[in-house]
């Protein structure tokens, strides 16, 4: 959990950091209890749900892709199990006023072809980020951490080389901010601040991700890529602790059936699997409930509306459908596998806030209808003039059946005909940001531990508003929250979301997977990202 510090004391601390290399190594490694017997093939098949729309970290966005990602490239720092930041490709830093934070690599590390990875790389690839030539989804990732000069880049007002990021020698990274930053080491713990090669991207542009050019800073390194059908990690000989990696190999497949992931689980083909049919879940629990694993994470389900598309543009709109839609049903009875009713777009104990509820989470369901019937009536739609659009999902059985539910509610209790879509997970992203749609589903998982990681994405013009929401009053409290870290300012802004309703809050999600029992290590992160080099295969007879 992150320290809620007072803006007043971190203008006086001096604060200094600086953990060198050591016993914390084996937070990152298998840790293999004494007395184990570990498999001679130490291969992993993991299904990921589908096919990523790319593996180039700078214009990626969503778990499908980071997954990948964070088993072949390695970020600055991490954040171990209880919420501690140790180093990684940084082997310390430090920092006397928030401000200017100076990072030192670790001595030797290098690519996955031997070749050193150096400060240059980080800079490099921090300003590709945050280029407005390269439109990645993540490219307000450093105006968001207040990095000098990273507004202004995206803006097109300044060059990529103004950004607040130096390489003071080969080993040593200076990074600037526009002012003190409590929450921005957890910042970078997220995969997509992770550096790629600048020689290997200079040379060969957008195919630097074939497997023939692919160099990775991981445990892994990128053998095979056949599209629609397996991706091939192999070990990284270069990895800088590679001695405590233990899965020679991992394959990760694009499976988007629930129902084809639970049948080649079963059959022995997948060791892990993406999810967990909800048809099957109370029967796989009966049978063989301790190869269920079930985590929170900080992550909501949701339905976004395009709040700049009539009629989706008029509150009460909006207000009505998220006020029908009886979220206890769909978390309890059509997901039920320990999802949370979610009524806000704040996971439960973000960063160790507790925020309030909005006035209609106590209401009965019969009168949160009475209301969304007024609403919508007032905003001229009737039984003589129903409501009418376009529900969009990725393809995939659970968010259907989320979908048949939601839609079904809105028909019985509004008239409102919500005719649903399905596309593909690369086609629903690109219709996202180009505005093609009505109403979409839609999941947003922290990239750190604050309550900033889920607001930021619904300021003007961030390149993860997809919502096309707009709000100065919320700007104006987001961005005083994210230098305060004050709960009540954080409160503020959140009233003014829950009040605008851009978005249909569903469900807190959980990690729900079947993991095979030879597999040893199984533990994912608050983002539900388990690591493949903390895994191990135990000693088991094949069939």
């Amino acid at each position: 959990m992150l320290n809620k510090i007072n803006a007043k004391i971190i203008k006086i601390l001096t604060y200094s950091i600086s953990i060198m290399l050591g016993s914390v190594t084996l937070c990152y490694a298998a840790v293999i209890p004494s007395g184990t017997k570990l498999a001679k093939k130490q291969e992993i098949v993991r299904n990921n749900g589908a096919e990523p729309a790319s593996l180039d970290v700078n214009k990626v966005e969503g778990n499908i892709a980071l997954n990948i990602i964070n088993d072949f490239f390695d970020t600055l720092v991490s954040m171990d199990k209880k919420g501690n930041i140790r180093p990684k490709l940084a082997a310390s830093w430090d920092t006397k006023d928030k401000k200017t934070w100076i990072f030192h690599l670790r001595k030797g590390i290098k690519w996955s072809d031997g070749t050193p990875i150096t400060a240059h790389d980080v800079v490099f690839s921090w300003r590709r980020l945050t280029n407005p030539k390269t439109m990645s989804p993540y490219g307000s990732y450093f105006v968001d951490a207040s990095v000098v000069n990273a507004k202004e880049i995206l803006d097109g007002k300044k060059k990529v080389e103004e950004l607040g990021v130096k390489a003071l020698d080969d080993s040593t990274l200076e990074v600037r901010l526009e002012k003190p930053v409590g929450y921005f080491l957890q910042m970078l713990t997220f995969p997509i601040t992770v550096p790629i090669s600048e020689k290997v991207v200079e040379k060969y542009g957008d195919k630097w991700t074939q497997p023939e050019f692919f160099v990775s800073s991981g445990a892994f390194k990128l053998s095979e890529w056949k599209v629609n059908e397996k991706i091939v990690g192999v070990r990284n000989p270069y990895y800088w602790d590679n001695k405590n990696t233990v899965i020679n190999q991992v394959t990760y497949l694009p499976l988007s059936s629930d129902v084809s992931d639970l049948n080649r689980y079963l059959a022995g083909e997948i060791d892990i699997t993406f999810t967990i049919p909800l048809g099957s879940f109370a029967s796989l629990k009966k049978n063989i409930g301790s190869q269920i694993h079930t985590f929170p994470i900080l992550s909501t389900y949701y339905y976004a509306f395009n709040n700049k598309k009539p009629p989706f543009n008029d509150i009460r709109v909006r207000q009505a459908l998220n006020l029908a839609l009886d979220r206890n049903i769909i978390a309890n009875k059509v997901v039920a596998q320990g999802q949370v009713p979610a009524y806000t777009f704040l996971p439960p104990r973000i960063g160790g806030f507790k925020f309030k509820q909005p006035d209609y989470e106590t209401w009965a369901q019969a009168q949160r209808i009475k209301k969304a019937k007024q609403l919508l009536n007032e905003a001229g739609f009737n039984k003589n003039n129903p409501l009418k659009f376009n529900l969009v999902y990725n393809s995939s059985e659970m968010h259907k059946k989320i979908a048949i539910a939601a839609t079904s509610m809105w028909k019985k209790n509004l008239g409102v005909i919500a005719n649903i879509q399905t596309k593909e997970w690369k086609v629903l992203l690109d219709n996202e940001h180009q505005g093609k749609f009505d109403v979409v589903r839609a999941g947003w998982v922290g990239d750190y531990n604050n309550p900033m990681s889920f607001l930021n994405i619904f300021t003007t013009n961030q390149t993860n508003n997809t919502s096309f929401y707009s709000n100065k009053d919320f700007d104006t409290w987001v961005r005083k929250a994210g230098e305060t870290n004050n709960q009540k300012d954080f409160q503020q802004a959140i009233d003014i979301l829950t009040k605008d309703t851009p978005i249909i809050p569903i469900y807190y999600h959980v990690s729900a997977v079947l993991v095979k029992p030879y597999i040893g290590g199984y533990y994912p992160n608050f983002m539900g990202m388990v690591a493949t080099k903390d895994l191990y295969v135990i000693k088991h007879s094949v069939k």
